[in-house]
């Protein structure tokens, strides 16, 4: 038999009888999804924000500290100053995100800030674990970068990872002030840091109120900075002002 006289294989059709005596009947691409399927995720979903709306108190209760924290910052960032900041996986993630904000803007435009994430320099991240290990990774690059009167930030889910505790070590011995947002405490890293503000919740919960708490940081900075007198740059440099 040739190709063009061969009779077409008929499949059976989705939830046909042939595949429900297979056992192997199910829903068309597209279609709707086994009954309860959809209000067991639901379920699932509204307790991750019920987690979240619980943990938002905590939150609310550090506004004075992140307030003060933002106050400082912002006139050590005028004066010339710099944020060192770190943190591990989705940690070092908001580390950057917040460097990110500071060296570019959060809300209005203004002055660029002085901020290094530390985990973003590859090359020496991984120089620095393969030849000390990887609890010295950030305490080496507090001791090279930091200067007196910059700040070193950290944030953690756990408050417990070596890496920053040694960096927290490293910024004690050159009298540098150190911060550090956490998940629950009390944790061995807020206390070796010179404040923390220590947030409640699952991983998930925790990282989300540290995003909240970076923006609430930029936000206070960028007020401290409109404050403050104009960067004499800003009058010979034309910038383009961009919406994103």
């Amino acid at each position: 038999m040739t190709p063009a006289t061969r009779p077409a294989r008929r499949r059976p059709a989705h939830g046909s009888p042939a595949l429900a005596e297979a056992g192997l009947a199910r829903t068309a691409p597209g279609g709707p999804h086994p009954a309860g399927r959809v209000d067991e995720i639901a379920a699932l979903l509204g307790a991750h924000v019920d987690r979240l709306s619980r943990a938002l108190p905590a939150l609310q209760a550090a506004t004075p500290t992140l307030a003060r924290w933002g106050e400082d910052l912002g006139r050590r960032l005028v004066a010339g100053n710099r944020l060192l900041a770190a943190g591990n996986g989705g940690s070092a993630a908001e580390a950057q995100h917040l460097t990110a904000e500071l060296v570019g803007r959060f809300d209005g435009d203004r002055r660029p800030l002085s901020a290094i994430a530390l985990h973003a320099d590859t090359s020496s991240l991984s120089a620095i674990g393969n030849d000390y290990g990887f609890a010295q990774v950030y305490a080496r690059q507090v001791r090279a970068h930091a200067r007196p009167g910059d700040i070193l930030l950290m944030f953690s889910t756990s408050g417990r990872s070596e890496n920053l505790l040694e960096a927290a070590a490293a910024a004690a011995a050159l009298g540098l002030t150190s911060w550090a947002v956490t998940g629950p405490g009390p944790n061995p890293l807020a206390a070796a840091c010179t404040d923390a503000v220590c947030l409640p919740g699952d991983t998930a919960t925790v990282q989300e109120c540290h995003l909240a708490a970076l923006h609430m940081l930029c936000r206070a900075v960028e007020r401290v900075v409109a404050d403050a007198p104009p960067d004499p740059e800003d009058a010979v440099v034309d910038r383009p002002r961009v919406v994103s």
